[in-house]
């Protein structure tokens, strides 16, 4: 048996790698806020710019498992973070979030970036097994 060919001219096939790339940058985006440390981070963040150092401070763990949640959020593009001497700071990229929330307002239910009822939202509407 053959299978059917189908036909995509190249302007199809871009407009196709753009969805992909944007699906692909909001399952990273979507992973990253999955952790409560990392939306932790991103509410210290959001106050100002901040050393590694800092942003460590208030957890109890290593500051190599701290570095590791910011280079999660880092490769979200979630915050971005620069050396200002010797110093390591992180800075808040909210435009990062902006195709997140535009793609959680298309549910209607939810205001821009409330992610404490979208969690809700899925706890109800999801299986416990999941």
């Amino acid at each position: 048996m053959r299978s059917a060919r189908i036909s995509v001219d190249a302007g199809q096939l871009v407009g196709l790698n753009k969805i992909m790339d944007k699906s692909q940058a909001l399952d990273t985006v979507f992973a990253a806020l999955g952790d409560p440390t990392r939306r932790a981070i991103l509410s210290m963040l959001l106050e100002d710019d901040m050393a590694v150092t800092d942003v460590a401070d208030p957890f109890e763990m290593s500051l190599a498992a701290i570095s590791k949640h910011l280079n999660i959020l880092s490769r979200a593009g979630l915050i971005s973070q620069e050396r200002r001497g010797r110093v390591k700071w992180c800075k808040l990229e909210p435009d990062a979030l902006r195709d997140a929330s535009i793609w959680m307002q298309g549910f209607g239910q939810f205001e821009a970036i409330n992610l404490d009822a979208f969690e809700r939202f899925l706890r109800t509407e999801l299986p416990d097994d999941i």
